[in-house]
């Protein structure tokens, strides 16, 4: 199974994931968390085109591509054997406007069985991102916060349309992150 995680910076979406997949490898059940960033710079190591994303960034573009396509190439393969959830951006608000994570050419590749959308209230991940000290976050009032994650919400849906995965929103309230937990739990059993 390949299940498709996204969400915005400071909606908590890896924080839920690791805690899901630890509760269901206790039952038995066993997933892999792959960050497809961490695979795209992977390949272009081993190209020896680039040595981090710094450099990746600075490709051009078809080269850029070609290591996203044989990404999704090598994830989709790696789904065959084993249960994967795939940690990305549905969507990367640039200063041009919000650019699809997931490109056409790269869902065709994956073939996702579901897309999972963890999100948390704008005033919520607003107050995550002031005392996360760890990342050098861009300041966005609520209201961009809340545009970030409809746009997440349509382009999971369109993505939907050329894969025909299914897409499930997941809340994770603050100080309640249980519930999300659970609810990704009960999603990932079989």
């Amino acid at each position: 199974m390949l299940v498709v995680l996204t969400g915005i910076p400071g909606a908590g979406k890896t924080t839920v994931a690791k805690k899901a997949m630890s509760i269901l490898e206790t039952q038995g059940i066993k997933y892999n968390l792959v960050t497809y960033g961490d695979v795209m710079i992977e390949i272009a190591k081993s190209k020896n085109l680039a040595q981090d994303r710094d450099e990746m960034r600075k490709l051009k573009l078809e080269e850029q591509r070609e290591i996203q396509r044989l990404a999704a190439k090598s994830i989709a393969e790696m789904s065959v054997t084993q249960n994967i959830v795939l940690d990305t951006h549905c969507t990367i608000k640039t200063p041009k406007g919000y650019l699809p994570g997931l490109p056409e050419w790269v869902l065709r590749e994956l073939k996702p069985d579901i897309i999972l959308i963890i999100e948390s209230t704008p005033e919520e991940i607003a107050q995550r991102r002031q005392g996360d000290a760890t990342r050098t976050r861009d300041v966005e009032l609520e209201d961009e916060i809340r545009l970030h994650q409809e746009m997440n919400r349509s382009i999971a849906v369109a993505y939907s349309v050329f894969t025909g995965a299914t897409v499930r929103i997941i809340q994770n309230p603050q100080n309640r992150i249980g519930s999300a937990v659970n609810e990704m739990i009960e999603l990932l059993k079989f």
